[in-house]
C-alpha cells in the first residue's frame, strides 16, 4: 500500500511538473499584420517556449523556421507569407503535450497605399511643403486625464526634464493655427511607450508597438493623421531604429544573444565623428564605435547586422506607416546605423509605399559628410536609399551668418557643395530643432536677424523646416531649456491666437506666415532651381526658377532674392549676360519696400539697405 501511494505521489509530482512547463504566450510583435504584405517574423514573448513548436490555424500560413531564446522567454516565428484576404487566425504553441493559443489578426490594407490620394496618407513630402517640428509633450495638453501616469512623480510638470502633459489630442486641437501659419507637413517626435525616467522626448522606447500613455492612444494618433489629411496636410513620424531605452525589457532579457551591440555591463560609447564612415581608407577600428556604440553611453544599440533585428525594425516602421497612414518618416541618428540595414529598410518601404519619403538626421556641418548618406550615393557599394538628409550644413551656415556676423560667402559656399547631392532640391534646411539652442537664445540674436534668416530659409531651395515656437521667436538655451512649453498649450497667455501673442510674437508670426504664403504662391520658390549671382560681404543675390540656363527667353518668370546682412546700404550690380536673368525685364517687387530695381537687359542694379531683404519677380 505504501508503495502504491508513493507511485501515485510520483505521478502527481510529474504531472504537476508537466503542467508547470506548459508554454505561455503573453505578447506578439507586431500585434497585427496585413493581408498581401511581406511575410512577417513574429516575436513571441512568454514562458517555457523552449522546445515548443508553432503553427497557425490557417494551414496555408506555414512557419518556415523558429528560433527560441535559451531561457524560453522569446521565440522568433518566421512565417512563409501573409494571407490573400483579411482574417483572424490562431497562433498555436505546443510543448510536452500542452498547448497555448493566441488570436492573431491579418487586416485589410489601407486604400491609397500608392500615395495617389492626398486625403488618405502615404503621399510623401517635397520642396512644395513646409515642415513643422512638434515635440509632443511640450506643445499642447489636449487631454489632462492622461497627464499623470503610474510611476510619475507628483511634481513632474515642474521639472525641466519631466512630463509636462502635451499629447496627440493637443496637436489635433491646434491644426487651425498650423494651417494659418502655412504649415503643410507636421513632424512629431516618437510616440513609442517610454517608461524610463526623463523620457518625455520619446527617444527611449520601452515598447516599440505601443503609444505612450502620456501621449494618448493609437486611436489618437490615427485621429491626428486623419485630421491632417482632411486638410490636405501630411504627417511625418519620428522613428528610432538605432537604439531603445535603457529600461526596455530586452536590456535584462535579450530575445537573442546578438540582439544588441554589447551588453549593459560591457559596451562601447557611440562617438559622433562620422568622417571615418565616409573615408574609404579608414580602419574598422575608427568606424565601429559610430555604428556599434551605445548612444550617450546609456541607450542600448540595436545590432542591425542581425537578420532578426533588421526584420524586427523594418516591419516596425511598416507597421506604424500602415496603421496611421503616415506620409513620411524622420529617421533618428541616421549615421549610427549601418548602411546595409538602411538599404534593405528603404527597399521594403519604397516597394510598399512608392511616394512615402524619409528624412535622416546627420548632425554634421560638412556637406561632404552629410551628402554621403543621401540616397543615390554609394559608399562601400551600398546606397542607403534615404530620400534626403536634413540640411545641417545650411543650419550651421545660417547661424554663422545671421548670429555671428560671418560673411555671407559662408552660405554661398555651402550651396556650392549641393553638387555632392543627387537631389539637392529634396534637402530640408532649418534654423533650429529640438536638439539645438533656440535661435533667439543665442548671443547676438534679435528679431531683426531672425527675420532675415527666416526670409532666406523660406526662399532657398529645398523644404523649410520650422521648430515649434520659432515662428513666435521663443527663447531657450541648451537642452532642455530649448524645449520649453509652447505658450497657450498649457494655460496662461495663448500664443495660438493673435490676442494672446505679445507684440514681438505677433511680429514674427506675421513675418513667417507671409513668407510661407509667398513661397506657396510661387512655383519658382517652392520647386525651382537656384543660381547664386553674387555673394560678398554681407550681401547675397540669388535667383529661383525652372530651367535657369534659359533665362527669360522662353517667357519664364524668375524670382530674385537680395539680402543685406550688413549695417550699411549696399549697391548690388551684376551683369545678366549668360545668367538666369538674360532677357529678363519688368521687375516687380514682391517683398520689401523703398528700393528701385533696374533691369535693362545687360545689368541688374538695386540698392539694398542695412538688414533688408527684397524678393523681386522678373519676366
Amino acid at each position: 500500500m505504501a508503495h502504491l501511494l508513493r507511485c501515485l505521489l510520483c505521478v502527481l509530482v510529474l504531472s504537476g511538473a508537466a503542467l508547470g512547463q506548459a508554454p505561455q504566450m503573453t505578447k506578439v510583435d507586431p500585434p497585427n499584420w496585413w493581408a498581401k504584405m511581406p511575410k512577417p517574423m513574429l516575436l513571441v514573448k512568454g514562458e517555457h517556449l523552449d522546445g515548443a513548436t508553432f503553427r497557425l490555424s490557417d494551414r496555408k500560413l506555414r512557419v518556415e523556421r523558429t528560433v527560441v531564446s535559451q531561457n524560453g522567454h522569446w521565440a522568433q516565428v518566421w512565417l512563409s507569407g501573409s494571407p490573400e484576404k483579411a482574417e483572424t487566425v490562431e497562433l498555436i504553441a505546443e510543448r510536452h503535450g500542452a498547448t497555448a493559443r493566441m488570436e492573431y489578426r491579418f487586416e485589410q490594407r489601407r486604400a491609397g497605399s500608392d500615395g495617389a490620394s492626398r486625403t488618405g496618407g502615404f503621399a510623401g513630402f517635397s520642396s512644395k511643403d513646409a515642415m513643422y517640428l512638434i515635440m509632443t509633450d511640450r506643445f499642447a495638453d489636449g487631454d489632462p486625464t492622461n497627464d499623470q501616469q503610474p510611476g510619475d512623480e507628483a511634481d513632474e510638470k515642474t521639472k525641466a526634464r519631466g512630463w509636462h502633459g502635451g499629447d496627440l489630442q493637443g496637436i489635433t486641437q491646434h491644426l487651425d493655427y498650423l494651417q494659418e501659419l502655412g504649415v503643410t507637413t507636421v513632424w512629431i517626435t516618437p510616440v513609442y511607450q517610454n517608461h524610463g525616467p526623463q523620457s518625455y522626448h520619446g527617444y527611449g522606447a520601452t515598447d516599440m508597438y505601443s503609444v505612450d500613455e502620456h501621449f494618448g492612444s493609437l486611436v489618437d494618433l490615427k485621429d491626428l493623421a486623419a485630421a491632417l489629411h482632411a486638410r490636405g496636410m501630411k504627417l511625418v513620424l519620428d522613428t528610432v531604429p538605432n537604439h531603445v531605452g535603457a529600461t526596455h525589457p530586452w536590456v535584462e532579457d535579450e530575445p537573442a544573444p546578438d540582439w544588441f551591440h554589447g551588453t549593459k555591463a560591457k559596451h562601447t560609447q557611440a562617438q559622433g565623428d562620422f568622417e571615418p564612415l565616409t573615408n574609404p581608407h579608414a580602419a574598422w577600428r575608427d568606424q565601429k564605435n559610430v555604428t556599434e556604440g551605445w548612444f550617450a553611453n546609456v541607450l542600448p544599440d540595436m545590432n542591425t547586422e542581425s537578420p532578426a533585428v533588421a526584420q524586427y525594425l523594418t516591419q516596425n516602421a511598416v507597421w506604424w506607416v500602415e496603421e496611421a497612414g503616415l506620409d513620411g518618416l524622420r529617421l533618428d541618428t541616421f549615421p549610427y546605423v549601418g548602411r546595409a540595414f538602411w538599404q534593405g529598410f528603404h527597399a521594403e518601404l519604397h516597394a510598399l509605399y512608392p511616394r512615402l519619403t524619409t528624412v535622416g538626421e546627420v548632425f554634421n556641418p560638412d556637406p561632404t559628410i552629410t551628402s554621403s548618406f543621401a540616397g543615390g550615393v554609394t559608399r562601400n557599394g551600398i546606397d542607403t536609399g534615404l530620400n534626403t538628409p536634413f540640411d545641417f550644413p545650411n543650419y550651421f551656415a545660417l547661424r554663422d551668418v545671421f548670429l555671428k556676423d560671418a560673411p555671407i560667402t559662408r552660405l554661398a559656399e555651402v550651396l556650392r557643395l549641393d553638387a555632392l547631392y543627387p537631389h539637392p532640391e529634396r534637402l530640408v534646411p532649418f534654423l533650429g530643432n529640438h536638439d539645438t539652442t533656440r535661435f533667439m537664445g543665442q548671443p547676438g540674436a534679435s528679431i531683426e536677424q531672425m527675420k532675415l534668416a527666416f526670409a532666406v530659409l523660406a526662399t532657398m531651395r529645398g523644404m523649410p523646416q520650422i521648430y515649434s515656437g520659432d515662428e513666435i521667436a521663443m527663447k531657450g538655451g541648451e537642452d532642455p531649456d530649448n524645449r520649453r512649453d509652447f505658450p497657450g498649450g498649457f494655460g496662461g497667455p495663448d500664443a495660438f491666437t493673435p490676442a494672446g501673442r505679445t507684440a514681438e510674437q505677433e511680429e514674427m508670426f506675421r513675418w513667417v506666415r507671409e513668407l510661407l504664403k509667398l513661397r506657396a504662391s510661387r512655383a519658382e520658390l517652392s520647386g525651382g532651381e537656384e543660381q547664386v549671382l553674387q555673394a560678398k560681404g554681407g550681401t547675397m543675390l540669388f535667383v529661383r526658377g525652372e530651367d535657369l540656363k534659359d533665362g527669360c527667353a522662353t517667357d519664364r518668370q524668375r524670382i530674385i532674392l537680395a539680402v543685406n546682412n550688413s549695417s550699411k546700404t549696399e549697391e548690388v550690380e551684376t551683369p545678366t549676360e549668360n545668367t538666369s536673368l538674360v532677357g529678363c525685364r519688368e521687375p516687380e517687387l514682391l517683398w520689401g519696400k523703398d528700393t528701385t530695381v533696374t533691369l535693362d537687359g545687360e545689368k541688374l542694379h538695386l540698392n539694398v539697405g542695412p538688414k533688408q531683404i527684397f524678393v523681386i519677380a522678373v519676366r
